[in-house]
């Protein structure tokens, strides 16, 4: 069946999707988002419940509206994202299509076809894919994993440590996502925490935005302002202070391989464990677009401006530093959707001169 055509469809109501649909709205552009979930809120609907920003609200906004300040101490939790986001999407009433899961986007002749679960089918001059990395994540391959008894989950699906009170837990990941889940889980369970080297924790008065502003800076290639200082360093946020001032904020590198009640080490040595929770990161969520045989093994796509170079129709939004610096980040989002709608308004304006 033939769907309804828009100039541009993008796919995935988060935080870059939200972006994006505010400046192609300024562009005077025909448009709708397409969204998996069933309510706004994006990843953030999925992460753990004690999860908070590592940066003040004003630095968390997305264009033309500022987050409201915390009403708690600190910096925004999970929920007052959530509740910020499905607040700015009815303040400007963006037409949000949801649930409404793309299965497929395909070539069908000067457009592209978007193959829907629903059966429906949609064709847009133009598709945004900004689904983000939480629907991939990403496990590393680790020897004998099917032999390991205990439980496997990935950070993408913690969501308290109460199921493992009273346990031995291995966390896998140097990045904040294993530090702070570390921190609470390790108030309730024996923990102990892998990572491939030391991890580097930031200045107790670093937070998030001396990030954000370096990571900026390493894509522009301004070193000088790009130091050292990665968006994987660890802020240390009051839990992930207080973890260190028990004494459990130590790391040990990775283990050999999985026996069937724990791990080996390299050393020869075993450890019995209940549970291994993964706090090893995410790929691209672009399983949508393999049709268009433009996503490598990785997931990304290779892009120019967020552009897909083999499939110029394709515009890429929110994935990391690939689709524009910072661009996972909230105050990243609304950056590079402002440099993207002007790219996909002119490329419609030249392909109309051109048919």
């Amino acid at each position: 069946m033939r769907g309804v055509d828009h100039d541009v469809v993008v796919i995935g109501g988060g935080q870059a999707g939200l972006a994006v649909a505010y400046y192609l709205r300024r562009a005077g552009l025909d448009f709708v988002v397409l969204d998996a979930e069933e309510r706004p809120g994006g990843a953030w609907r999925h992460t753990w419940d004690s999860l908070r920003l590592f940066s003040p609200a004003g630095y968390s906004s997305l264009p033309g509206w500022p987050m409201p300040p915390s009403q708690t101490k600190g910096f925004p939790t999970r929920d007052e994202v959530i509740d910020y986001l499905t607040r700015y999407e009815r303040r400007y009433e963006f037409p949000i299509e949801r649930p409404c899961e793309v299965e497929a986007v395909e070539r069908d002749g000067q457009r592209l076809r978007l193959r829907l679960k629903d059966q429906r089918g949609l064709t847009a001059r133009a598709v945004v894919s900004a689904t983000g990395t939480w629907g991939a994540p990403y496990f590393p391959d680790y020897a004998d994993r099917e032999l390991f008894g205990g439980i496997h989950l990935h950070s993408a699906h913690y969501r308290n440590p109460q199921p493992f009170a009273g346990k031995r837990v291995l966390i896998v990941g140097g990045g904040n996502s294993g530090a702070q889940i570390l921190a609470e889980v390790s108030e309730v369970a024996e923990t102990i925490w892998v990572t491939l080297k030391e991890p580097v924790f930031l200045p107790d008065d670093v937070d998030g935005r001396v990030l954000f502003e370096r990571a900026s800076a390493r894509v522009r290639g301004d070193f000088d302002q790009a130091a050292t200082t990665t968006l994987g360093d660890i802020v240390m946020v009051p839990p992930v202070k207080e973890a260190r001032d028990r004494g459990v904020l130590t790391s040990v590198r990775p283990f050999e391989r999985f026996t069937a009640t724990g791990v080996a080490w390299r050393d020869g040595t075993e450890t019995q464990i209940d549970a291994v929770l993964w706090c090893t990161g995410f790929r691209p969520a672009t399983e949508h677009l393999l049709p268009l045989g433009v996503v490598e093994a990785d997931g990304r796509i290779e892009v120019v401006d967020q552009r897909a170079v083999k499939e110029p129709r394709l515009w890429l939004a929110g994935y990391g530093n690939w689709t524009g610096a910072a661009s996972a980040t909230l105050i990243g989002a609304g950056r590079t959707a402002r440099e993207l709608a002007p790219r996909i308004r002119d490329s419609l304006a030249d392909a109309s001169l051109a048919s």
